[in-house]
């Protein structure tokens, strides 16, 4: 009769044991391999997409502008 006045503590026991023994036991099927982008395109036979981005860099005045400008925009949303 004592085992029906531990179950609850029995069965987080056995929860204890039975939730990282299932996370380890699939380590071994985890491994990290090296890939790029070439083997990847290869491997999947598709073609990929390549996107080019061209705009012109900011100097500092205008960062410093549009810093003041976001920082007197956030202030009025709050």
């Amino acid at each position: 009769m004592n085992v029906l006045k531990h179950m609850e503590a029995i069965f987080i026991a056995a929860a204890l044991v039975a939730v990282p023994a299932g996370y380890l036991a699939k380590i071994p099927d985890a491994h990290a391999d090296s890939y790029s982008a070439s083997n990847a395109a290869i491997a999947s036979g598709d073609k990929m997409a390549v996107v080019t981005v061209s705009a012109k860099r900011l100097d500092a005045a205008e960062k410093a502008e549009l810093l003041a400008l976001d920082t007197v925009t956030a202030g009025s949303r709050m």
